[in-house]
């Protein structure tokens, strides 16, 4: 079986970093130790280097199938792969949406066909797909996705009988996107009479409002509280949203969790003008007070987990006057190194990173033996340098739309190894790519 043997790393590790030595054999990490040595085993010089558990993404679309001139599995994962992210949890709204079980287990077999990370795909709820939602197996898919604000096709869930059967009825985790929609509508034909099609990017916030993200945020936690059920929150855009979370409680012992994405921790609506479309997502980016208190609620620990909500667009759309340009944006070859740059301002520890990005997401969705660096468990391996700075630009983005928000920016890190499930899929810029990533198991 194949060994890879990383020595002389610095190894980041539920709450520790400490030099080791570890080897992996087959899809396990088999020793993690001081002077390891294996005949035959791929070695890695890694000193200087961190060494973390890759990292799981809970929110990706990697738009597949249906989207496939946005992105495809096969690029998206690849992008993934080379910024450090072993594994990812993928949404439903694709064409078609992942609404029966039959749609549902095609996105599994794209997967398991193209994907060089290791994946799961989530069931998607609508106003009239109950009984398809609870035949999901809760071992075998992550979650059920929520969309309680405006989507695409079938997927809004805006019914409250509906509402209430899925918090009522559903074994399972349920990830929400929460905006108003009845606010939202509002708020934007207030700018579309205004400004027509045509209205400044700076107003998406005001579209896209504090208002309507708390109002179905709160919602959702009131549902989560009357029937009992386990909430995942996604994409926390605002101060006042944080509020609704327990902080300085085990992750175990929560019901209602919530996560925070790159982009929410990184811009304000001081970017617009510079960025306009490339910046517009759904929930919006908002204020730099925003921006700190979503800080202030993952340092704290009632924000429990950083994501991407990797959802990339064609410039061509990304290209058009408000109205009519797509929110999302490219972000998970990015992420990690942008969390290295928060590390490197003092503003988060290495040991917090891996957990917000690595332990907890195992721990929030029971993922089977991954997100630690444990003997036995998945050899899902990222190393990081610390001191190798790179420059952003379109010769070296790997998602498929060709651009990302980050365009021009300089990371202090770069990631240089990644080894998905025992396997070296990425090396300093070249790719394995005949490496296939594992279906996500979920101990439930």
């Amino acid at each position: 079986m194949e060994q890879i043997l990383i020595k002389h790393a610095r190894l980041v590790n539920e709450g520790k970093i400490y030099e080791a030595d570890l080897l992996t054999k087959g899809d396990r990490i088999l020793k993690i130790g001081q002077n390891l040595s294996s005949p035959g085993a791929e070695i890695i010089d890694a000193r200087g280097q961190y060494l973390l558990p890759g990292v799981i993404d809970d929110q990706v679309h990697f738009r597949e199938p249906g989207l496939t001139q946005k992105g495809t599995i096969a690029t998206e994962s690849k992008a993934a792969v080379a910024g450090g992210i072993t594994s990812f949890m993928e949404m439903p709204n694709t064409k078609p949406p992942a609404l029966t079980q039959t749609l549902l287990e095609k996105k599994y077999d794209i997967g398991a066909r193209d994907s060089m990370a290791n994946y799961s795909f989530y069931m998607g709820a609508s106003n009239d797909n109950l009984e398809d939602v609870l035949k999901t197996n809760p071992t075998h898919v992550c979650g059920l996705k929520v969309f309680m604000g405006s989507s695409t096709g079938n997927m809004l869930v805006d019914d409250e009988t509906t509402l209430e059967a899925l918090f009522s009825k559903v074994n399972m985790l349920i990830a929400t996107h929460c905006e108003d929609e009845a606010t939202v509508r509002a708020n934007y034909e207030h700018y579309h009479s205004q400004y027509g099609d045509d209205i400044p990017f700076r107003f998406h916030p005001a579209i896209r409002s504090a208002e309507a993200c708390y109002l179905s945020s709160s919602k959702a936690v009131s549902l989560a509280k009357k029937f009992n059920a386990r909430l995942h929150i996604l994409h926390i855009s605002t101060g006042r949203e944080t509020k609704l979370f327990e902080s300085y409680k085990p992750l175990e012992s929560k019901s209602i969790t919530a996560e925070a994405c790159i982009h929410h921790l990184w811009f304000s609506d001081q970017d617009y003008p510079e960025k306009g479309s490339t910046i517009k997502w759904n929930p919006a980016v908002k204020t730099a007070k925003d921006r700190e208190e979503i800080w202030e609620a993952l340092l704290r620990g009632s924000i429990d987990v950083i994501a991407t909500d990797h959802a990339p667009h064609t410039l061509d759309e990304k290209n058009n006057p408000y109205s009519k340009a797509p929110s999302g944006g490219p972000l998970v070859q990015h992420s990690l190194v942008a969390m290295f740059e928060f590390f490197h301002q003092g503003k988060i520890t290495l040991e917090m990173l891996v957990e917000k990005m690595c332990h907890n997401p195992a721990i929030l969705f029971q993922v089977k033996e991954r997100g630690y660096l444990r003997e036995g468990y998945f050899a899902d391996l990222v190393l990081v340098d610390p001191n190798q700075p790179w420059t952003v630009n379109k010769q070296n983005i790997l998602a498929k739309c060709g651009w990302s928000p980050f365009e021009g920016t300089t990371f202090k890190s770069a990631v240089t190894h990644t080894i998905v499930s025992g396997k070296l899929a990425y090396i300093d810029g070249a790719f394995d790519q005949s490496i296939r990533g594992q279906r996500l198991e979920f101990e439930r």
